[in-house]
């Protein structure tokens, strides 16, 4: 028998992957020009110069290909402690970081070392990145959400208060966050610290803040992202080099568990367990070695600053309402009309390719990847007008 529930996942895409495909179709009938694609969160700026070069030395080594140690070799794991020690003054340690396939599979197996039963639950903030509901019914747990404040989408701690329960075993958070590109500041961390401390003592059980990184380094207008491990002991951070190094398609990232978290070497081993039970052992070698020499190593990313304040400009001129994105690269825009869905498929019409967010856990707004060329977003504002025109905004 073939399993049903992996069936449905395969055989039906996320909507962001449904549109992007739409998208390479339409490119086809009416021309890649007129085709303004804001599905994909793909970086459109080149790696560093530093990361070819790494690349292109360490491939001349004949056995760059073999097998590394499960967890990832000490040289990477050794690099990424020291680099998060220089730069947050947080010592996170060797022997509880395992390198991973990107930020994807460290949450993955960072919910299956967690869950252990069907009541099991995960929390997170909407809006979020849709795939969190997929890895955690996978761990045999379930996914529940507490929307947040919509004029920021800064944490609604009143939200929280309703939605959090004993069951709760981890907590998700994702910042700067996709989809609405929000980042969570230094009193908005010590706040959520404070409350998950205290639930901990009511509930009398450890409750893991697993933090998703991928756009740590993607910030703007001075924006800051504290460094968890610092406010809260039972962190777990995921990270992904995919945005910051412009490479997501290489998929090399890390879990690092807290040394201050509780039973830290117990839950670190549970989560290589996991990693084992699903075939995710040993990260990419050549990429673990780039890492090890490249981890200080950042893309230019004003490009998407630079996006960000064109696009923004633009649509809140033609009546369109966005919050201004402090990090990442995604605008989350009101929808005009009550269904996000409708919404995006008259924009479909203009060849505008826009994210309903209905997936995303809030309904009535689309995101757009701001992370495209900006010749792209000069040439989408006639189609922009000509939407907002059809939908008498101007």
């Amino acid at each position: 028998m073939i399993n049903e529930k992996m069936y449905s996942l395969g055989s039906t895409r996320s909507k962001i992957r449904e549109l992007f495909e739409y998208g390479k179709t339409l490119a086809q009938k009416i021309g890649s020009e007129n085709v303004f694609d804001y599905t994909l969160g793909n970086p459109s700026v080149p790696c560093p110069e530093e990361v070819t070069k790494t690349i292109i030395s360490e491939v001349q080594n004949p056995m760059i290909h073999g097998y590394t140690s499960a967890q990832g070799t000490i040289g990477a794991r050794k690099a990424i402690c020291d680099y998060n020690f220089k730069r947050y003054g947080f010592e996170l340690n060797p022997d509880l970081t395992y390198l991973t396939c990107g930020a994807a599979a460290g949450l993955a197996i960072t919910l299956r070392a967690l869950i252990s039963s069907p009541n099991d639950k995960v929390l997170t903030f909407a809006p979020f990145f849709p795939e969190y509901k997929v890895f955690a019914e996978n761990a045999g747990g379930s996914l529940i959400y507490s929307k947040c404040d919509e004029s920021t989408f800064d944490i609604d701690f009143l939200e929280l208060e309703k939605t959090i329960c004993s069951d709760v075993q981890a907590v998700i958070i994702n910042s700067p966050n996709n989809p609405s590109g929000t980042v969570y500041g230094e009193e908005t961390i010590i706040k959520l610290s404070k409350f998950l401390n205290d639930k901990q003592r009511e509930y009398g059980h450890a409750i893991y803040l697993i933090t998703d990184e991928p756009y740590r380094e993607i910030l703007f207008d001075g924006a800051v992202c504290p460094f968890i491990p610092k406010y809260y002991d039972n962190t777990v951070v995921c990270y992904s080099y995919s945005k910051a190094l412009s490479i997501p398609g290489e998929r090399i990232g890390y879990v690092s568990v807290s040394p201050n978290a509780e039973n830290a070497q117990k839950l670190y081993l549970a989560i290589a367990g996991a990693g084992r039970s699903l075939g995710y052992v040993c990260a990419p070698a050549l990429f673990q070695a780039v890492i090890e020499k490249c981890v200080d190593k950042v893309s230019d990313s004003t490009v998407y600053k630079d996006n960000r304040d064109v696009l923004v400009e633009n649509l809140t001129k033609l009546g369109f309402t966005c919050v201004n994105p402090k990090g990442a690269f995604y605008i989350f825009m009101k929808s005009p009309m009550e269904s996000a869905e409708e919404f995006s498929d008259i924009a479909k019409t203009f060849g505008i390719l826009v994210v309903p967010s209905d997936s995303f856990g809030v309904k009535g707004f689309v995101r757009l990847a701001t992370c495209v060329s900006p010749d792209l977003i000069k040439r989408s504002l006639p189609a922009f007008e000509k939407l907002a025109k059809e939908l008498k905004m101007i």
